[in-house]
């Protein structure tokens, strides 16, 4: 566990010093939040208002069922176009600085924008797994919930690559998740810690705040208490897009390390000791 985190903490350095060089970087997960809330709510308040959020009953007929699961692949549609539209943009970036380019925040959009087609490719082959695990979901309830999770956790990681190999190789993302599982099967042990333990780590310093937030509202005025929870909510979302950057930057240094190519951030010991050998 404690090998585990100081793995993490050394790729976090190195996605740091990444990040610290190219700040504009975080205006990609800004944007990315900002529009997928739009999107959630051009589709969540109308469903919420008018009482069809929930999968339809049976005996409401076939179409209400059709109409129902074709609305939710449109929202899953739009949620990943956004998504992999800026993960895209924020990824061309961070390969161009670490191979020694100097990325702007236009310059990934421009870079983005060109890869358009296959960001609407790939969004219509994610909203399509996404609909299927709902789906599981709804019709077999725990165990569905279980299985759904156990695909959800196996798609995450032979489709990692996928993003990278877009931006650099341009290939159709079915070409591109295939090169994505090739490269995984190739390396088939390097269970990229670093990318599961992000997550904790960042957890770990989100604690602390809500420690503080509870002893402000059980001891502090109200207005006090108000200010804590506005600096609070700040703070969250501050750790939210910098672990969003810091994630995809170690999502292209993992390309890159799997392709040969390495820079003064991420040096193959670096990755080599983030990784588990392959048996």
């Amino acid at each position: 566990m404690f090998d585990k985190l100081s793995y993490t903490w050394e790729l976090m350095a190195s996605s740091w010093s990444v990040l610290k060089k190219t700040k504009g970087l975080l205006v990609f997960p800004l944007l990315s939040g900002i529009c997928c809330m739009a999107v959630m709510a051009s589709f969540i308040v109308p469903l919420v208002y008018s009482g069809r959020w929930q999968p339809p009953d049976p005996e409401n007929g076939r179409a209400a069922q059709i109409a129902y699961w074709g609305l939710m692949f449109l929202l899953y549609f739009c949620l990943y176009f956004v998504i992999s539209f800026f993960n895209v943009a924020i990824i061309s970036g961070a390969i161009s600085r670490m191979a020694g380019g100097e990325p702007t925040v236009s310059g990934c959009f421009r870079e983005a924008v060109k890869r358009i087609h296959l960001i609407f490719g790939w969004a219509l082959v994610m909203a399509t797994v996404g609909l299927i695990l709902r789906m599981l979901e709804e019709r077999f309830k725990r165990v569905g919930r279980f299985i759904a999770g156990l695909i959800g956790m196996a798609w995450s990681m032979i489709s990692f690559l996928v993003v990278p190999i877009l931006v650099v190789e341009e290939k159709s993302p079915i070409e591109a998740l295939k090169e994505s599982t090739a490269l995984l099967k190739r390396n088939w042990g390097e269970q990229l810690i670093g990318n599961f333990s992000f997550g904790l780590i960042f957890f770990l310093l989100f604690i602390p705040s809500i420690i503080v937030l509870i002893i402000t509202f059980i001891v502090a005025p109200p207005m006090v208490a108000l200010i804590v929870l506005v600096v609070v909510l700040v703070y969250w979302v501050l750790l939210s897009l910098i672990q969003s950057a810091l994630q995809s930057i170690f999502q292209a240094a993992v390309y890159m390390h799997t392709q040969s190519v390495y820079c003064e951030e991420f040096p193959p010991s670096t990755l080599a000791s983030a990784m588990s050998p392959k048996d």
